[in-house]
């Protein structure tokens, strides 16, 4: 842990597209400074995942009104362990990270994150797990709508090309058979997704630090960042 960086705590929103790292800059943050990480994808993906279940999701079939009508039988936490290189999410008490990180879920969850209802209930949430600051949060509406007075906002960014790689040597770790064009095409129409929804769209907002890391190693982009929050926290 970087011991200089805990004086005062801050709350770091990170937005930007789909496989841009995210997460991982996030819990590497996390890790360095002392903060609690609160992975809003997962939240999402678990709240697809729940749909996906009960067949009101498909890429063909979204089901608003069911959607809607049983949001409130699904409970999301996150839980932790010493053995643990992050925090796990449940679904109604179900360790589902093997489950939500998979193709069939990335490939219906922007429709459902598109749900002014979803969007109400997760942003409560994320309130609530960040209300006593030294936070971070990565995802897409997080500096605009989640944490607006957040200290530090980055808006992360990379090419198309060097996200879909990324995310193909994630999926091919686990066993998945993905082709990096597949890959790229779902990455593509998740940002024209994110980006276009009515209910909290994906934006840069005038105040977020721009970090495009497609040339940056995770070693060098962590050093940015970290030099930018030292900046902050000195102030």
């Amino acid at each position: 842990m970087n011991e200089g960086l805990n004086s005062k705590k801050i709350t770091i929103a990170i937005d930007g597209h789909s496989s841009c790292g995210k997460s991982t800059l996030a819990k590497e943050l996390a890790n360095e400074l002392g903060y609690i990480y609160i992975d809003s994808g997962a939240m999402y993906r678990g709240v697809t995942l729940f749909c996906r279940r009960h067949d009101w999701v498909s890429p063909e079939h979204l089901d608003k009104e069911k959607i809607i009508a049983h949001l409130n039988e699904i409970e999301l936490r996150f839980i932790f362990g010493p053995v643990m290189e992050k925090p796990q999410l449940t679904l109604n008490g179900e360790l589902v990270e093997k489950y939500i990180r998979s193709m069939e879920i990335s490939n219906v969850v922007s429709p459902v994150a598109t749900i002014k209802e979803v969007r109400q209930k997760l942003v409560e949430e994320q309130r609530e797990m960040g209300a006593l600051g030294g936070v971070i949060m990565d995802g897409r509406d997080i500096g605009s709508v989640v944490f607006p007075d957040a200290e530090l906002k980055i808006f992360l960014t990379a090419s198309p090309e060097v996200r879909a790689i990324r995310r193909y040597d994630e999926l091919k770790s686990t066993g998945a058979d993905v082709t990096i064009a597949e890959i790229k095409t779902n990455l593509l129409e998740r940002d024209r997704i994110d980006s276009t929804r009515e209910e909290s769209p994906l934006i840069q907002t005038p105040d977020a630090w721009v970090l495009d890391n497609s040339r940056l190693s995770k070693k060098e982009q962590l050093s940015i960042v970290i030099d930018r929050i030292r900046e902050i926290s000195a102030q």
